[in-house]
This record gives structure tokens, sequence and C-alpha cells, in this order.
């Protein structure tokens, strides 16, 4: 099936899209800004109002809404998923306001990741309004509003909807070269909770139990576990305790980020912190240990399936000017993970070109959103699994 006609569609409608961007930037979507995110996610609404698409509003007692577009498509074939969150990292007065800057757009979620929304929009519209949504696979975007916390409601409701999927495009920030994301690291947290027993350190320091000494000990064997070689880390970000100087500590809590690049080193990760924990509260008489937690995203796995829908994409990505290298594994988890644990192949990053998400240097090369948004309807188009 060709995609001469929504490529040719899409051509000429940069102001819109830009105009579009610019609306929805100019509204603070913070994580935990929910009516905030909520007017964005009204805005969202009108951008995706495409002939033949539906619409579902997940109601959320703690974010903004999260919007389900989906469509009947083509009978018979599997539905493909394109995922994507309205949330951003700025809360109110820390960034705000989109702007020009000659050949780049800045502002708060320009490039993470409204700017990959609207390529998904305008690509269904020209879908639309050349050949129709009925003459390609149905099609089920899902938009979650708490991304940017691990998708705590969105990572079940994305599993919901996106289930027998043939495959998934996730449109978050596109990196330098126009690389895409095969491989993100799986990420996780655990908290440990120490106890001991008070006692003056002067008077009776032989009657105390230091629990800080324990949670010492724990944290020391906690960072060993960092494996650069098999991309696993633990970091130990905080640590508090104590009520002062001269009192033996009765309690402390360590907080813990965790990266890997596997599911089972995942589950071995777990298992070593717990038998770590275990033997410092044992070195301690009278204290004891007690994690919390764990992975909370998968790893988004390299396969054989996601380099061929990586080729296949990647086809017309270069069709429309576009680089599309693969890039190395990320660091950084998003609901690609999500759509990768459930075994549907995934590639992320195919949002416009840009840098600087998580800084107030968030930009993108505003030249790339057509093209992007023509690379997607050309794959809608062709694709025909």
């Amino acid at each position: 099936m060709g995609s001469t006609e929504a490529v040719k569609w899409l051509s000429s409608r940069l102001p819109e899209v830009e105009e579009a961007l610019a609306a929805l930037v100019n509204v603070n979507s913070f994580t935990d800004n929910p009516e905030g995110g909520r007017k964005v996610g009204a805005l969202l609404k009108e951008a995706f109002a495409v002939p033949g698409l539906g619409c579902e509003v997940v109601a959320s007692t703690r974010f903004a809404d999260h919007l389900v577009f989906s469509s009947q498509g083509r009978a018979g074939a599997a539905p493909v998923a394109l995922l994507g969150h309205l949330d951003t990292v700025f809360p109110p007065g820390k960034f705000e306001g989109y702007r020009v800057d000659g050949e780049l757009r800045r502002g708060p979620g320009v490039l993470d990741m409204k700017g990959g929304l609207l390529v998904v929009a305008w690509a269904l519209k020209a879908v639309a309004a050349t050949t129709g949504l009925s003459a390609i696979a149905p099609v089920r975007v899902v938009v979650v509003s708490d991304e940017e916390v691990g998708s705590p409601e969105g990572a079940p409701l994305i599993r919901r909807v996106i289930a027998g999927a043939q495959a998934a495009l996730v449109f978050e920030s596109g990196r330098a070269n126009d690389a895409i994301v095969t491989a993100r690291k799986g990420t996780g947290a655990m908290t440990c909770l120490a106890k001991g027993k008070a006692a003056h350190a002067g008077n009776n320091h032989a009657d105390g139990a230091n629990a800080l000494w324990a949670l010492a000990r724990f944290v020391d064997a906690a960072q060993q576990q960092t494996d650069y070689a098999k991309g696993v880390t633990v970091n130990v970000g905080k640590v508090v305790g104590g009520q002062g100087k001269n009192t033996v500590p009765d309690d402390g809590v360590a907080e813990l980020d965790l990266r890997f690049s596997t599911k089972a080193d995942a589950e071995a990760l777990v298992a070593a912190l717990q038998s770590a924990a275990a033997k410092a509260a044992a070195s301690v008489p009278g204290t004891a240990l007690t994690l919390t937690g764990g992975p909370s995203r998968l790893p988004m796995e390299r396969t054989d399936a996601s380099v061929r829908l990586l080729e296949s994409y990647a086809r017309c990505a270069q069709a429309h000017g576009l680089a599309a290298s693969e890039s190395p594994r990320v660091g950084g988890g998003s609901d690609a993970n999500t759509s990768s644990a459930m075994g549907i192949p995934s590639i992320d990053a195919l949002g416009p070109r840009g840098k600087g998400f998580h800084t107030l240097d968030e930009h993108i090369e505003v030249a790339t959103l057509i093209p992007r948004a023509q690379a997607l309807a050309h794959w809608l188009l062709e694709n025909q699994g």
C-alpha cells in the first residue's frame, strides 16, 4: 500500500503542528500538577480528533487523566501500539513557556515528549485524510500522565490496552543522529530500614545496638553489587538516621536506585541485596535490617524481533531524510520497558530530534517534526503485519 499521498499531505503541515505544540508546552503538566495535566489532555483530545479514532478517558485519583485512542483498523491484523506520556519533570515556575530560537524550539516537554505525541497525531491525521484508518492495522495509542514517576498507573493500563499487539513504537525524545533505542536498562528502587537500640553514648554505650553501623555495612555491600560490564548499578543515594552524636542510633534509612540489563540480573541483584542486609544485621548484634521495594520496570531487552522492527521503521525514516542508526543501550527507563516485557517487539526515541530533556536546555530541531510524522505514516501504511 503506497504512502505517497499521506507523505504529501503532511508536507505543508508544520505551521499547524507547531501551533499545537506551542499550546501544549505553554501549559505546565508536571506529574504532580493534575490540573495542568488535564488541560494538556484536553488539548490532546483535540489533536487526536481523527476520523475513525475513538477516545477513552481513564480517570486517575492522583494524576491527570490517562488517554487511550484506538481504531478498528484492517480486519485480521494485529494491533500496533503507539505509546507516549503527557507529564513533564518541571514543577510550576521552574521552567515555563514555548520559545522560538532560530531553528530550535525550546520549552518544558517540547522534547520529552509533547513533540513526540504530535508526531503520532499528525501521522494518524495524514493516514485518515488519504486512505483512512480502516486501511491499516488497528492502532492503540496510549498516553499516560505518570511516566516520569515510573508509570505506577500507566503501566497496568498499557498492559491492558496493548495486549496482543504486533509491535510497539514509543515516541520519547529523539536522539542525536536520530538513533533508535532498542534496549533500555530496567529500573528499581529499594529502601533499607535499620532498627537498633538507643542508649546514652557516654553512660550506657555497651547497652546500645547501633543501627547506623549495621546500615553502613549494608551500604558498602550494596554498592559492591555494581557491575558495569553487565550493566548493573546500585546507587545508595540517601541515608538518614540517628538522633544526635551522644545517642547510640536506634534507626536509619537508606534509599537505593537499581539499574539492570536483563530480568535475570534483576532477580539476582535483589537476592544479593537481601543476603547483604541479613549479613550486615548479623554483624551488629541487636540490629535488624528490612528491605522493601524492588524492580519497578523490567528491562527493554533487544531481541531479534525488535531488530526486525527497527529495520522496517528505519527504511521509512531514511526515505524522509532521517538517519536511523541503532542507539547503544539507554540507562533510563520508559514505557517501552513495559511493552518489551510483554514480549512485544518495541522501539523507542521516535520523537523529534533534540537535546536537553530533563534540563532547562530542553529543545527540539523543529524541522524534524514533519519527517518524523511522515516516517510513521509511511510505516503504518506499508506495514502488513
